[in-house]
């Protein structure tokens, strides 16, 4: 295939050197009096290729233009009579690009790197989505000793580690609360949810209001309950529940009889928390759940050695145990994450798939996180992509990378090379020299603020303005583009710093509401990492 391939000169050699091992009869060509192929146009390109190959139209197979080109290619097509398409945004990914030009369905408006990206992502998803529809198998599969059915769930070694995220304290919440906490936890992926009740504390009466109001919002999904209280597990037995956390070595005699005839399944913990007993090295973890599992016999379980914060008991310890276990015992295994994000002062979306993949070597089930702080808001989401990556990476036999998910969210998974430098040469710089006076726009002033929703696409960015100190309406919008056209079309705004400012604060709060960051107008979204050093 010819393929002829349109950019401009700073990206040439870039370009040049990228698909000089294509098996494709390629054509770099240089777009007169164009440096940055961004700022190419239809019209430019059209023009250039008539001028340019005007003898070559008939053999040339297919037209690539930059991925970054603000309009789309089918004006070009049209015209030249030659199939046109977006490239990619980086020159360096070409070669992939090439590689694939048989096999991909490439896109007028969509840069090609994108669009290969969205069909791993779909071939990926797909995969999963396959294999958990795949009733057969899933009924095999449920024969093993390592897997279990907790309600309609199959859970299991054999399957992608289930998260289950706990609504914490939940006694102590409003109804309207508890509702808002769980239909979060659903939106961002949950499989299963857990109804935090209070240590040391009674709450039997509540029980079977929680499961009441929440059974609706759950749906199909397992309602856990996490208790040592056998009074509460009682309730939550005799009420509907799927699923209890947990049975131990001092509270299993007094419940395991209600479990089993519900045929509720547990999570066993090797502790006797009556007697104030928690075993510290991995054989006493190890000796203890083998004594609970006896001991329970016909109790359908998860297994939890229970997962240290790192640098308290030990982590290491924890994770060694775990490991001893399922040398002797195929059963399902839970991993308490949130014990590990929420006590490190650290953001948790690397923390916890570092965990998960940990976890998926372990043969780890279930993986257990609340969302306690604002560090480990987003837990639950991204435990459900990490267990997504490792299952996958463990099917394919490979590294978790490039494989179609991915938890690279605030950093890029590869450094731009088509930046180029070298276009500002000879071209003088300017810095400020003193900060700009403040003067009052006439038009009026706004406060800027984000309401957060249980999913990105509910929220909102809302912006209330005021005249004379007094609030007369609010523009409300999905993004800082909807508020701040709104903003012009009124003419609500008359001093180019206003508007200048505007921009830059709504944009923070775009970026605040897609990341969950908290937004406070004036105040800078992230800290500057030089000042962390000092």
């Amino acid at each position: 295939m010819k393929v002829l391939i349109i950019t401009g000169e700073l990206a040439y050699p870039l370009i040049k050197d990228v698909v000089s091992n294509s098996k494709e009869d390629i054509i770099v060509h240089i777009v007169d009096n164009t440096q940055v192929a961004a700022f190419l146009t239809p019209r430019l390109i059209i023009n250039e290729v008539k001028k340019c190959f005007a003898d070559q139209m008939d053999e040339i197979d297919m037209i690539l233009v930059p991925g970054l080109i603000k309009k789309g290619t089918k004006e070009i097509t049209k015209e030249l009579g030659i199939p046109t398409f977006k490239g990619s945004t980086d020159g360096a990914d070409l070669a992939m690009v090439l590689d694939l030009i048989e096999k991909i369905e490439l896109s007028q408006t969509t840069p090609a790197d994108k669009l290969i990206n969205e069909e791993k992502r779909k071939q990926a998803l797909k995969f999963i989505e396959d294999f958990e529809n795949d009733t057969e198998t899933i009924e095999k599969l449920l024969e093993k000793p390592n897997n279990i059915l907790i309600r309609n769930l199959p859970v299991g070694e054999d399957f992608p580690m289930r998260v289950l995220a706990e609504i914490a304290n939940a006694p102590f919440l409003s109804k309207e609360a508890l509702i808002n906490k769980c239909q979060y936890f659903v939106d961002s992926g949950a499989d299963m949810i857990d109804i935090g009740m209070a240590a040391g504390e009674d709450f039997s009466d509540k029980i079977p209001e929680l499961i009441e109001t929440l059974r609706p919002i759950v749906g199909d999904r397992p309602l856990s309950i996490d208790t040592l209280n056998p009074n509460e597990i009682k309730t939550a037995a005799e009420n509907g529940i799927d699923f209890v956390l947990s049975l131990d070595l001092g509270n299993n005699s007094d419940v395991k009889e209600v479990l089993k005839e519900k045929q509720i399944p547990a999570v066993l913990l090797p502790t006797n928390f009556s007697q104030g007993k928690s075993p510290k090295s991995p054989s006493e973890r190890v000796e203890a759940m083998h004594q609970l599992i006896k001991d329970t016999e016909g109790v359908k379980y998860v297994a939890d050695l229970i997962l240290d914060p790192v640098n308290s008991a030990s982590i290491v310890e924890s994770i060694i145990a775990c490991n001893e276990f399922h040398k002797t015992n195929p059963a399902p295994m839970f991993f308490g994450v949130g014990n590990v994000t929420e006590l490190m002062d650290a953001d948790s979306g690397g923390v916890n798939v570092l965990l998960a993949g940990i976890g998926m070597e372990l043969g780890v089930s279930i993986l257990f996180t609340p969302e306690e702080s604002g560090k480990t808001r987003g837990s639950v989401r991204e435990l459900a992509t990490a267990s997504k990556m490792m299952f996958l990476a463990k099917h394919r036999k490979s590294i978790p990378k490039d494989l179609g998910i991915n938890l690279v969210e605030f950093k890029d998974k590869h450094k731009r090379n088509d930046i180029i430098v070298n276009e500002r040469d000879g071209v003088p710089e300017i810095r400020q020299k003193k900060p700009m006076k403040f003067i009052r726009d006439k038009a009026g002033s706004f406060k800027i603020h984000v309401d957060y929703a249980t999913t990105v696409k509910d929220s909102r960015i809302t912006a209330t303005h005021f005249k004379k100190n007094e609030p007369d309406f609010v523009i409300v919008g999905h993004s800082a583009k909807e508020i701040y056209e709104e903003i012009i079309e009124k003419e609500l705004v008359t001093r180019m710093e206003h508007a200048a400012y505007l921009g830059s604060e709504l944009q923070k709060a775009e970026i605040a509401m897609i990341t969950g960051k908290e937004y406070v107008q004036d105040f800078e979204l992230f800290k500057n990492p030089d000042e962390l050093k000092k």
